[in-house]
């Protein structure tokens, strides 16, 4: 888009109007891929492949509360790190084109070639940041999401009557899939019940709460103080940009719907690389985590 853009933008014949027609067009296309891959929409030329979510219960229920951990991993060019960077560079470069062309459009004349260039310049390093996010090379997934799929586990042995129900999702790393799925075909699975989704519980960085709306906020307070018990200060906050996490896919559908995580930006640099191993880490604090979820819900209230 910047590359089409430098010559409308440095043009005096072309209309005022026509470069920011251009970037705006643009913009659009560009969101409107970005949703549907995001979405798990079918990209032409791939091919699918199998996978699966798996739902356990013990005894007949009814489920109170699901605890939800993602199975797959993924790796990429670059780190979840480089791709939250990649995300702020591509909406760096979409605003500075958006304003360059309203520049062209209000002043009815060429820009100087500085300028047209140097959003030229900032789109070309945008794209160069965002090749980093093709698959490359396979990660073991330690931390993403290993110590979450532990938390769950190390719940399910605390609580043994029926109120608790498991969830392991599959391809949430390719748009949430196995869970945008059950959200969609199984509705009544999370109706009337709360949703706990553990992703990436390391052994550093701050803890926190992730919700998606209002209504999970009683949810989130009750975790927040049973967390604290842990011994660290744990933040409540929304769903930052570029990350995405299975509780947003059944937050539209449960009666409150959170993630857990714990991490900072060293770990943030680990995840979706072939770094991303046991080794060095601390399993302990996933296992704690699990294990004080657990006994939180015993006999289906809140302890």
């Amino acid at each position: 888009m910047g590359l089409v853009l430098l010559p409308l933008l440095r043009s005096p014949t072309a209309s005022s109007g026509t470069a920011l027609i251009v970037c705006v067009a643009g913009v659009l296309i560009f969101e409107i891929l970005a949703w549907k891959i995001g979405v798990g929409a079918r990209i032409p030329g791939t091919t699918f492949r199998n996978d699966a979510n798996l739902i356990a219960v013990q005894g007949d229920g009814p489920v109170s509360t699901w605890l939800v951990a993602h199975v797959d991993t993924k790796a990429q060019a670059q780190s979840m790190a480089g791709r939250l960077i990649s995300i702020w560079v591509v909406v760096i470069a979409v605003v500075a084109l958006i304003l360059l062309a309203g520049w062209r459009l209000v002043s009815g004349a060429p820009l100087p070639f500085s300028a047209a260039a140097a959003g030229a310049g900032i789109a070309l390093i945008a794209a160069i940041f965002a090749a980093g996010g093709r698959l490359r090379g396979s990660s073991p997934g330690a931390r993403d999401n290993g110590t979450g799929l532990l938390a769950v586990l190390s719940a399910a042995e605390e609580r043994p009557d029926g109120t608790l129900g498991i969830i392991l999702t599959g391809a949430e790393e390719f748009g949430l899939v196995g869970a945008r799925h059950l959200a969609r075909a199984e509705p009544t699975l999370f109706r009337g019940t709360e949703v706990v989704n553990l992703d990436t519980l390391a052994d550093r960085g701050g803890v926190y709460v992730i919700s998606h709306n209002t209504s999970a906020a009683p949810l989130a307070n009750r975790l927040q103080a049973r967390l604290e018990a842990l011994g660290l200060p744990v933040t409540q906050r929304r769903l930052p940009m570029g990350i995405l996490v299975d509780s947003l896919a059944v937050a539209r559908v449960a009666s409150e719907a959170v993630t857990v995580a714990r991490l900072d930006w060293e770990v943030l640099r680990l995840m979706h690389t072939p770094r991303d191993t046991a080794q060095g880490l601390d399993p302990g604090f996933a296992e704690a985590v699990g294990r004080l979820i657990g006994r939180s819900y015993r006999g289906g209230q809140t302890v």
